[in-house]
């Protein structure tokens, strides 16, 4: 049975759909003033592979991940430009889509964008001012009063004593108390006309927080499956979420009887650079597309998913080069057999049982990995149709992470991008100059051409028949 380690709980829990047999899930997208970084990515391709595993332990899934459309940095980002919001947004809309085609990933059910929820936003502030949560401010803002709501903190495991103005909260302005948060933001009178839009509270935007509330609640119901997002999200903002879902549905105090906004709550492990967080502010991040130059997106994804998704990982091209070492292993064995154009795997195949073990185990990749590590090495010592049905299991096994679908010799071929590899026209020319070496009973010269491939990154492979195969080291 599927366990999934629910932050809510901060425990692994037995994973029960609300709806036997379907899953909803809604997972925190992008803020788009800017090219996507591989945090973006690592949030994309973890919860690709939760969708994927769901789909295929056969639950139907319908997958929701939203555009944040409108926000201070994206209102920032135009003005510099001298651009009209939309034109701004449309464009890293666009960009973010090409950024996740070229990493192989499945795009969303649904991608709902914050400025197209603005009526349902509304709706809910006013649920949550009618309940006595939420207030307007001098400023004109309306806010949502936190320490009205005795289950804030739920997520986070904070108190509301130990919460404090330092922390993710601004203080100042029109707000009774430092921990109180923006549901909606009065206009600033230098603010473009594309940034606000009508209210019974005065004209202004959603705050950030009441974003996801309105959309996952419009798309998914009020009381759905998963939630899922990067680690810096549990607070405030999936607190927030919570406070305000919640809030709307229930008021001041929901019973225990009461169904929560959501059943499982999942977080992905930060991005580390040289052992630091990733952060525009250090410097140290990295664009998808740039990091896309010089390695292949197979390489990127299994990266990301050798280590545990809620664990943090260290960003490097020398961790991205031992990805690739570790998908060559594989690529090489599934070189050794013939592709089975239709394969079934067999469930009582211990190969197949140990792997869905491991992925059933909080989709622990790693464990995952490491039976088609020892797959690959039983491949490589099996003989004749052993071998053809334990690469087919491989290859099957592989695709459910998104890995090993590529031709095998087209990626052993391909090296890394990183590299001035040698031309693969050169290299046929040197393997047909070393068989006619052989022939010629020039043995030394043959050695040499072969030794001379491999210092410079290429192996060469005899194979029956005087065939001759090569690859990448």
């Amino acid at each position: 049975m599927l366990q999934i380690y629910n932050t809510l709980n901060r425990s692994k829990q037995v994973f029960k759909p609300i709806e036997p047999g379907k899953v909803k899930m809604y997972v925190c997208g992008m803020t788009v003033y800017d090219f996507c970084h591989i945090g973006h990515a690592r949030v994309m391709i973890v919860f690709d592979m939760v969708v994927r595993w769901l789909r295929a332990s056969g639950y139907e899934v319908l997958y929701v991940r939203n555009i944040t459309d409108i926000d201070d940095k994206i209102i920032n980002r135009a003005l510099e430009n001298g651009e009209p919001i939309a034109a701004l947004t449309n464009r890293f809309i666009d960009a973010m889509h090409a950024d996740s085609d070229e990493l192989g990933l499945m795009h969303p059910d649904q991608e709902p964008r914050a400025t197209d929820y603005i009526k349902q936003m509304q709706g809910m502030i006013g649920k949550l001012i009618e309940n006595e949560l939420a207030y307007q401010a001098e400023d004109g803002d309306v806010n949502f009063a936190v320490r009205l709501l005795p289950r804030y903190g739920q997520l986070s495991g904070k108190t509301l004593d130990e919460l404090n103005a330092g922390e993710r909260v601004a203080v100042g302005g029109g707000k009774r108390d430092p921990l109180d948060f923006v549901l909606w933001k009065s206009a600033k009178p230098e603010e473009p006309a594309d940034t606000r839009w009508a209210s019974p509270w005065g004209e202004g935007r959603p705050g950030w927080h009441i974003e996801c509330s309105a959309m996952s609640c419009d798309l998914l119901g009020e009381h759905f499956d998963i939630h899922g997002g990067g680690a810096d999200l549990q607070f405030p903002h999936h607190e927030n979420e919570i406070a305000q879902s919640e809030g709307a549905l229930y008021g001041q105090n929901r019973k225990d009887s009461d169904a929560p906004f959501v059943n499982y709550w999942m977080h992905n492990g930060h991005i580390r650079v040289n052992e630091e967080k990733m952060s525009k502010s250090l410097g140290n991040f990295f664009l998808i597309r740039d990091v896309l130059k010089s390695f292949d997106p197979e390489v990127l994804r299994f990266f990301m998913l050798k280590a545990h998704y809620r664990s943090p990982i260290n960003y490097s091209d020398a961790q991205l080069e031992e990805a690739r070492s570790g998908l060559v292993r594989l690529y090489t064995a599934l070189a050794q057999a013939p592709v089975i154009s239709s394969f079934s795997l067999d469930p009582k195949s211990s190969w197949v049982q140990r792997f869905t073990e491991a992925m059933n185990d909080d989709f622990n990749t790693p464990e995952a990995i490491a039976v088609l590590f020892e797959l690959a090495s039983e491949v490589n010592r099996a003989q004749g149709q052993d071998k053809v049905t334990l690469a087919a299991t491989l290859k099957t096994l592989g695709g459910m992470l998104n890995f090993l679908q590529k031709d095998p010799t087209e990626f052993l071929q391909m090296g890394s991008k990183s590299e001035d590899g040698l031309q693969a026209d050169y290299i046929e020319e040197q393997i047909t100059a070393r068989v006619a070496a052989k022939q010629a009973k020039d043995f030394a010269k043959a050695d040499l051409i072969r030794k001379t491939l491999l210092e410079q990154g290429v192996v060469l492979e005899d194979k029956p028949g005087g065939v001759t195969e090569w690859r990448r080291a």
